[in-house]
C-alpha cells in the first residue's frame, strides 16, 4: 500500500479517542485521527533542493528535537520520514503539519510558516509520550501580525548571550517583534561610534544605597558587532528587532553625557540610579537634532527593522518651560503650548525616519493633532490610545498597565522576586482581548496585535526576567495567535504543563505561580489546621507528612488538614502523574507559624507597592522586602492576645531612590521622636496613639537588616489586628520590614 493510501486509511478510520495534542497556542484547525509515528534516531528531515528558508526551518527543529528529546536527525535533500514542502495558498506566517504512521509533512509558503510549522512539529513529539507524534492534520495561521514582547536592557543590562536565549524561545511560542528598550535615565547600552561618550559615560552608574558605602559602578552596553549578530539572530528565527531610542524625555543619562543636548540651566547631571519620571529633556536647537539624527543613522545601519521606536513618554515639560534657549526657539517657530512643541519634535523625527525608508513608533503620549498618518502608536494607558489611534487612521499596537506590564507579579506567594506588588496573574493576561468591538471594520484594521513589556527597574538578574516573563508570554502568544472562539482557560492550563516541562528540559527559569501551593496554616487548641490551594484551582494537590516529597501517589487533598504541632507537611500540584508546581515546605512549629516575612504581612495602603531588596557587595542572598514606599506600614492580622504577646522585628534600610514628583510632598516624614525613628504599634488600626513604641538604632556597618529587642503588646480579649508603622524623620532612607514575630 502507497504511502498516500495508508495516510487516507488512518483518516478513514476516524478521530482518535485520545485527548487532542497539547499545542501552544492552539492551532486554528487540529483533527486528530487514530495512529502515531514513532520518531526513532535514525530518521531523516527531508527538505527541497536550493532551498534555504525550508533547510533553515528544518535544521531549527533538529536542534530542538536534540535538545529536549536527546535525538540527532541528519537534514538533507535525498529521503526523510520529515518533510518540509514549499506550498502556495497560505498566510504569510501560515503552515500546515500532516502526520501519518510514516512520517510528517510541514507546508508553508513563507520561510516563517515553515519554522512555525518546525515548531508545531516539535511540540508534537515532545509532548505526553516523547518521540510519538500523533496522527494529526493541522491547518493554522495567526490572528494578529504583531505578537510583541518589550525588553528593558537600559535600566539592567542583560548579556547578549541572554537576548539570544530569549529570542529563541519567543520563536517557540510564535512570538515576531522584539522591541528592545536600550536607552533610558539610568543607561545609554548602545555603541554609537560618532558619540563615544554615550558608552563611557552613560553606560554606567552608581546605584543608590541606604548606607555611606557605594556599591562598585553598574553599567555595560552592546557593541554594534554584537548587535547585529542579535539582529541576525533574530531573523533566522522570524523575529523582527524593534530598537527605541527615548525622547525628548527619558534623556538623563544622554545629557550626563553631552550636556549641551539638555534643557536645564543647572549643573550636569549624572546618569541616573533613580527610578519613577524624571525631568531632563533634550532641548531643540539645530546641534541637539543633528544629533539625534546622527545616532538614528548608526541606529538604522544595524537595525533594518521596517520600524524605529522613539518613546515620546513621561516628557514633563518643565525644563522646557523654565529654559530661555527653549523658549526663545518655541517662539521662533511660533509655538507657545509645551506640548505642542512636543508634537514638533514628533514630526521632525519622524519626518527623517520616513526620508529613510523607516516609521516612527512611540508611546501614546504621541497621539497628537498633527501626528503623521504612518507613525503607530502603542497604547500603555489602557486601550484609549489604541482605539482613538485607529479612528484618527494611526496603526496601533495595544500594550496596556497594568494587564501587559510584566515588571507585576505573577501571584502574592512569598516566592515572587522584587517586582511591584500588584498581582497581574497568568489568568488576567490570557483574558486580555485587543479586539476593540466599537470600531469599525477599516479601524480595526489598524490594530496591529499586542505586546507584553519588561520593565526590569526591579528586574536586576537574567533569571527573574524570565520568571517574570514565563508563562505569561504564552498566554500573549495565545492571545495573540488564537482566534478568541477557540480560546479556553482550563484548555490553556492543560496544554501549560507539557510547555512547561519543555521550559525545564531547557534549563528556563519559568515561573510556576500558577500551579504553585498558597498553604495557609493557623494554630489551634489541639493542632495545627493547614490548607492549600493554587492560584488556578487546577490538577490535584497532593501532599505528605512524612518528610519526603508528594509523588503522584501521595494522598490527594480535598479539605483542611488537622495536624499535630511539629508536623513538616510538604505539599505539590500535579497534572495527571506529572508534577507542575515546586514543593512547597512547612516545618508546622510554633517558630515557623509565628514569623512572617514582610510579603505575607499585609500592606496598611497600596500607593506605589513594591518588593525590593537592598543594593549590596558582593553575591550573598538580599533580603526581600514588600512595602508601600507612600507609607512604611504594615499589618500582622489575627493575633491572639488573650494573654498579652511578645513582638519581635527585623528592620533593613532602603534608599528612596525614587523620582514621583510632587506625590513624595504627601509622604508623612518629620515625625519621629529621635534621630533614627521609631517603630510604632498600634492595635485594632493604624492611626491614633501607638500601644508601644520602639525607638531604632543605626543599622550597623555593612549589615543589610537588624533583629530589634522584642516589645511586649498589651493583653486584649480574642484575635486582634497589629500594625506596624516607622516614624521617620527624613524622607531618605526609609526603614523597611524584613520580618515580623508574634508569640505568647
Amino acid at each position: 500500500m502507497t504511502r498516500k493510501l495508508l495516510f487516507l486509511a488512518a483518516l478513514l478510520s476516524g478521530p482518535a479517542t485520545a485527548s487532542p495534542p497539547k499545542l501552544l497556542p492552539l492551532p486554528s484547525h487540529v483533527t486528530e485521527h487514530r495512529g502515531a509515528f514513532r520518531l526513532s534516531p535514525s530518521e531523516a528531515i527531508r527538505v527541497p533542493p536550493r532551498d534555504q528558508g525550508a533547510a533553515s526551518a528544518a535544521r531549527y527543529l533538529a536542534t530542538l528535537l536534540r535538545s529536549s528529546n536527546g535525538l540527532d536527525l541528519k537534514v538533507r535533500q535525498g529521503s526523510g520520514a520529515i518533510r518540509f514542502v514549499r506550498a502556495r495558498g497560505f498566510a504569510p506566517e501560515g503552515y500546515a503539519v500532516a502526520s501519518d504512521p510514516h512520517g510528517l509533512t510541514v507546508s508553508a509558503s513563507s520561510d516563517a510558516g515553515l519554522l512555525y510549522g518546525a515548531v508545531t512539529a516539535w511540540q508534537l513529539a515532545s509532548g505526553d509520550e516523547p518521540n510519538v507524534i500523533p496522527v494529526v492534520a493541522i491547518r493554522d495561521a495567526p490572528r494578529f501580525r504583531w505578537r510583541g514582547l518589550m525588553l528593558d536592557s537600559a535600566r539592567h543590562f542583560q548579556s547578549p548571550a541572554f537576548v539570544k536565549s530569549m529570542i529563541d524561545w519567543m520563536a517557540w511560542h510564535k512570538l515576531n517583534v522584539l522591541h528592545w528598550h536600550l536607552t533610558d535615565d539610568q543607561g545609554w547600552r548602545l555603541e554609537i561610534k560618532k558619540y563615544p561618550r554615550l558608552t563611557s559615560v552613560a553606560a554606567e552608574r552608581v546605584p543608590a544605597t541606604a548606607g555611606a558605602r557605594k556599591p562598585p559602578v553598574y553599567g555595560g552596553f552592546y557593541t554594534q558587532a554584537e548587535v547585529r549578530d542579535i539582529v541576525a539572530y533574530a531573523k533566522s528565527r522570524h523575529i523582527q528587532v524593534i530598537p527605541e531610542i527615548d525622547m525628548p524625555g527619558h534623556a538623563q543619562a544622554t545629557v550626563a553625557a553631552y550636556p549641551k543636548l539638555g534643557s536645564m540651566t543647572g549643573p550636569t547631571p549624572p546618569v541616573s540610579s533613580s527610578w519613577g519620571v524624571h525631568t531632563y529633556l533634550f532641548n531643540i536647537e539645530p546641534a541637539t537634532f543633528r544629533f539625534l539624527e546622527d545616532v538614528l543613522d548608526e541606529v538604522m545601519a544595524v537595525f533594518p527593522s521596517q520600524y524605529i521606536h522613539v518613546g515620546g513618554d513621561e516628557a514633563v515639560k518643565d525644563q522646557w518651560k523654565s529654559s530661555p534657549l527653549v523658549q526663545a526657539r518655541a517662539r521662533a517657530l511660533g509655538i507657545t503650548d509645551p506640548e505642542a512643541l512636543q508634537v514638533w519634535f514628533t514630526q521632525q523625527i519622524g519626518r527623517y525616519l520616513v526620508q529613510h525608508g523607516r516609521r516612527l513608533v512611540g508611546w501614546d503620549e504621541i497621539l497628537q493633532p498633527g501626528l503623521s498618518s504612518d507613525a503607530i502608536v502603542m497604547s500603555w494607558r489602557g486601550a484609549t490610545g489604541a482605539h482613538s489611534a485607529a479612528i484618527a487612521g494611526n496603526d496601533t499596537v495595544l500594550s496596556p498597565w497594568p494587564t501587559l506590564y510584566f515588571d507585576n507579579r505573577q501571584s502574592a506567594l512569598a516566592s515572587e522576586p522584587p517586582g511591584r506588588t500588584r498581582v497581574i496573574s497568568l489568568e488576567d493576561v490570557y483574558r486580555f482581548e485587543p479586539r476593540d468591538p466599537t470600531l469599525s471594520e477599516a479601524q480595526q484594521k489598524h490594530v496591529l496585535g499586542l505586546q507584553a513589556n519588561i520593565w526590569t527597574e526591579h528586574i536586576r538578574t537574567e533569571d527573574r526576567v524570565e520568571w517574570m516573563t514565563l508563562p505569561r508570554a504564552a498566554a500573549v502568544a495565545e492571545v495573540g495567535w488564537t482566534k478568541p472562539e477557540r480560546k479556553d482557560w482550563k484548555g490553556f492550563l492543560q496544554r501549560l504543563a507539557p510547555t512547561m516541562a519543555r521550559y525545564r528540559a531547557l534549563g528556563l527559569h519559568y515561573a510556576d505561580s500558577v500551579f504553585a501551593i498558597d498553604g495557609r496554616v493557623f494554630v489551634e487548641a489541639d493542632g495545627v489546621r493547614a490548607s492549600l490551594a493554587n492560584q488556578a484551582s487546577f490538577g490535584a494537590i497532593r501532599y505528605t507528612t512524612d518528610g519526603h516529597d508528594p509523588a503522584p501517589q501521595s494522598p490527594q487533598y480535598s479539605q483542611p488538614l488537622k495536624l499535630p504541632l511539629g508536623t513538616e507537611l510538604r505539599a505539590a500540584t500535579f497534572a495527571d502523574s506529572e508534577r507542575v508546581s515546586s514543593v512547597w515546605r512547612r516545618k508546622l512549629d510554633a517558630d515557623s507559624i509565628a514569623r512572617r516575612s514582610s510579603r505575607e504581612l499585609h500592606l496598611c495602603t497600596d500607593g506605589v507597592g513594591l518588593l525590593l531588596e537592598p543594593d549590596a557587595f558582593g553575591t550573598a542572598p538580599r533580603p526581600l522586602m514588600a512595602l508601600d514606599i507612600m507609607n512604611p506600614c504594615w499589618i500582622y492580622r489575627g493575633v491572639d492576645l488573650t494573654q498579652g504577646a511578645r513582638l519581635t522585628a527585623a528592620a533593613g534600610k532602603l534608599p528612596f531612590n525614587f523620582e514621583i514628583g510632587a506625590d513624595a510632598q504627601k509622604i508623612r516624614v518629620g515625625d519621629a521622636r529621635t534621630a533614627e525613628g521609631e517603630l510604632e504599634v498600634r492595635i485594632d488600626g493604624c492611626e491614633g496613639e501607638p500601644a508601644v513604641v520602639q525607638p531604632l538604632a543605626p543599622l550597623p556597618d555593612n549589615a543589610l537588616v537588624m533583629t530589634l529587642p522584642a516589645v511586649t503588646l498589651p493583653a486584649r480579649p480574642g484575635r486582634h489586628d497589629v500594625c506596624l508603622r516607622f516614624a521617620r524623620p527624613r524622607l531618605d532612607p526609609m526603614w523597611a520590614l524584613d520580618w515580623v514575630e508574634i508569640r505568647q
